[in-house]
């Protein structure tokens, strides 16, 4: 097989033999750029959550106003996750994100224009809020057009790596550029880089590569419907909907009033920032730790256990600690188990509803995870008379002991190797019931190809 080099819409052209396949080192340059921008979305998402106090009198509204522009972004999730999510399918993540990064380039631009106008701001963020679907529902669909069977849980770990990511510089940078200038200049900076991501994205993804990255039968999928009509017949598919609830539940919340949580301790906004970049970072480390292990050992169910059950001390310790240390490291280690939940379970998703859509299976997994806009809204409710969110986060607690419980009871997939069109169905119910990883472990394995 050779490969060339070329310009226009095709930069890998590569002799197609029959029955062959391979992967490309340009699914490297895909995934970057797709990284890019999901870093930029997720900075202008969380830009306000270490600075409400700050940013509410800047506007002249309450902090729940500023929480609000936050929760915009799950609120409008629910209802446009499943359109977006057959746009990618059905359309080639190319034209969906590619989408969504123009919406993100406007509008992110155009609310660090609007000033000190609160109205304005919510209408742009309204419109950033409708682009970040296009985003979030394509992370395990740039991995399956691209990369192989044994690298696609590693490839969605660096996805929510960069996620998290733009999620920690938004926490770290913007205390400390909105003590230099004020918070519509924030907004038109991050802006600004958002545009130049959506730019490097329009000009270098491509939608998949010549050859496919495994065997023919392996990427076989239904159509939209058919897979969504699939996917929520298959039991343990529901299991995650839930998990991905209860997770995303404690993650948004966190993230969401951080500078309010720890306000009645003493802390103030430098200290959320901190706190929330840590608890980001240590997430980016977990995401890519823990999905290149179960990578390794063809294990999902595993590090999803371990991870949930992981999350507990931490939580706790968010709660409670009045140590400025202390607080650091228990987010940290809520942040490395935590974040690390969401690619393993959308790997798993993806692989026990084939031959449903990637897009249709993670359009599901991050429709569930934003209804936690449900959940962010009812911790402001629960806050005691002090300000304290205590409450709130000890039910997040018990919540994730009981996702740790369930899902130990659910099993992995089977090994994913060649197998005819159309027999995806009997493969996924396999999956669902069949038995574990671990007692197929002779099962022969498709080889990942060359770069």
């Amino acid at each position: 097989m050779r490969r060339t080099i070329l310009g226009g819409e095709d930069q890998v052209q590569a002799e197609r033999v029959n029955d062959t396949y391979r992967v490309y080192g340009y699914r490297w340059v895909v995934l970057a750029v797709f990284m890019l921008v999901n870093v930029a979305i997720q900075m202008l998402w969380i830009s306000y959550s270490p600075i409400t106090s700050q940013a509410g009198k800047y506007y002249g509204v309450s902090t729940w106003w500023i929480g609000f522009l936050l929760m915009t972004f799950m609120i409008a999730f629910i209802p446009l996750s499943l359109p977006a999510a057959w746009v990618i399918d059905a359309r080639g993540f190319r034209l969906a994100v590619g989408f969504g990064v123009v919406l993100m380039a406007v509008f992110g631009v155009a609310r660090g224009l609007a000033g000190a106008n609160y109205t304005l701001v919510l209408l742009c963020t309204i419109g950033l809020a409708v682009s970040q679907p296009f985003l979030l529902d394509a992370w395990t669909k740039v991995p399956a057009n691209w990369f192989a069977q044994g690298e696609r849980a590693t490839a969605v770990g660096l996805v929510t790596l960069a996620s998290m990511l733009g999620i920690a510089l938004g926490f770290v940078l913007t205390p400390i550029l909105a003590d230099a200038m004020s918070i519509a200049s924030v907004q038109l900076v991050y802006g600004l880089f958002a545009a130049a991501t959506a730019v490097a994205f329009l000009a270098l993804a491509r939608e998949r590569p010549a050859t496919p990255p495994c065997p023919a039968g392996m990427d076989e999928r239904a159509l939209m419907l058919d897979g969504l009509k699939h996917a929520l017949t298959v039991k343990p598919f529901l299991v995650m909907l839930g998990v991905a609830f209860i997770v995303m539940s404690a993650f948004n919340g966190v993230t969401t009033w951080a500078e309010q949580i720890i306000k009645p301790r003493g802390f103030g906004s430098t200290e959320a920032g901190i706190m929330g970049g840590l608890m980001l970072v240590a997430g980016v480390i977990g995401a890519v730790v823990l999905s290149a292990l179960s990578d390794r050992q063809g294990k999902r169910v595993r590090f999803m256990v371990i991870a949930l059950a992981a999350t507990v001390p931490g939580m706790l310790g968010v709660a409670f600690v009045s140590s400025t240390l202390l607080l650091y490291a228990f987010a940290a280690v809520l942040g490395f188990f935590l974040v690390a939940v969401l690619p393993l379970g959308m790997q798993y998703s993806a692989e026990i509803t084939n031959p449903t859509p990637e897009g249709t299976s993670n359009g599901l997994i991050q429709l569930c995870g934003q209804v936690s806009v449900v959940y962010v809204a009812v911790m402001a409710a629960l806050r005691t008379s002090s300000g304290s969110f205590t409450v709130s986060l000890l039910l997040s607690a018990v919540l994730l002991v009981g996702c740790a419980l369930v899902v130990s009871r659910l099993k992995d997939p089977a090994p994913a190797t060649a197998r005819p069109a159309g027999a995806g169905a009997e493969a996924a119910e396999s999956a669902v019931a069949g038995p574990s990883l671990g007692e197929l472990s002779t099962t022969a394995q498709a080889p990942l190809g060359s770069d």
